[in-house]
């Protein structure tokens, strides 16, 4: 059995493709377990939307509701289907309180929590149009800093226990801009906090296709991560039908040679585990 549960609609606003389209994908690549999980809402302070423009509003969930259930439809008894939402960690925004609210809109089988923004001024340090910014922190010396910021944020993400799958953990390094020297002293804390929670990790294959040519996260946090018990999903975070279970084979061999032996499938906040 395999599952890939880090997939989007075109209800973010940059997906592609129809509910049909993604299982039929999902089925056409061998995979037993298909997780739908958009962008989940958020609202600015004062209770605003859109907060950006990728993600859907709260508005749109019974559409989204309406894609699942299709995509449920033309699975039948092919595939199964678990749904669920990929929630931000903002300090300040994306606190329990919404986080419970985003779960009483229906019974997910999950959330996955990711770290997009990062500081008081809430940078979107993985959008392409910051490009500039990260070529001057690197001229400047500053790469550690937006390193430091991103892990306490994820840190802290996990630390709060409000989500069942963690995504994406080293994103930071998405346009290959890393700090000198062992990397480790970012990841330990975050490990010990993800460890503590019992949170899920995923391996993230869309990395191999971003600048830093590497799956999110890299082989020194898997294999801490392993060390200390921490249940792994391999995800595509697949945008188009043509990326589902994308580089899963890397993925698994990754996942082995950071010592792992079983992946994780979850059903209703429930996990199983089937051997990589």
């Amino acid at each position: 059995m395999s599952a890939d549960y880090h997939t989007h609609t075109p209800l973010c606003l940059h997906a592609e493709g129809t509910p049909i389209q993604y299982i039929d994908a999902a089925i056409a690549a061998g995979l037993t377990e298909y997780g739908i999980s958009d962008h989940a809402p958020l609202q600015k302070q004062d209770g605003s939307e859109p907060f950006d423009n990728w993600r859907m509003l709260t508005s749109q969930i019974p559409d989204y509701l309406e894609w699942i259930n299709t995509a449920k439809t033309q699975a039948g008894d092919r595939i199964n289907v678990r749904c669920g939402l990929e929630c931000d960690w903002l300090p300040g925004l994306t606190n329990e309180s919404w986080t419970q609210h985003l779960r009483s809109l229906h019974p997910w089988d999950y959330l996955i929590g990711s770290v997009h923004y990062i500081g008081t001024d809430q940078w979107d340090f993985d959008n392409p149009k910051w490009l500039g910014k990260w070529a001057k922190s690197e001229q400047d010396g500053d790469i550690h800093q937006a390193w430091d910021l991103y892990w306490k944020s994820y840190t802290a993400m996990a630390d709060s226990g409000l989500y069942d799958i963690l995504g994406h953990p080293d994103l930071i390094k998405k346009f290959g801009y890393k700090p000198s020297g062992d990397l480790t002293r970012y990841y330990e804390p975050a490990i010990d906090a993800i460890a503590t929670a019992g949170s899920i990790i995923e391996i993230n294959t869309a990395g191999l296709h971003k600048p830093c040519a590497e799956v999110y996260p890299d082989t020194a946090f898997l294999e801490l991560a392993r060390d200390a018990g921490i249940d792994l999903i391999i995800s595509s975070d697949a945008h188009h039908p043509r990326e589902v279970a994308r580089d899963r084979d890397t993925a698994i061999g990754i996942a082995k040679a950071a010592g792992y032996t079983h992946t994780t499938l979850i059903n209703q906040r429930q996990r199983s585990y089937v051997a990589l």
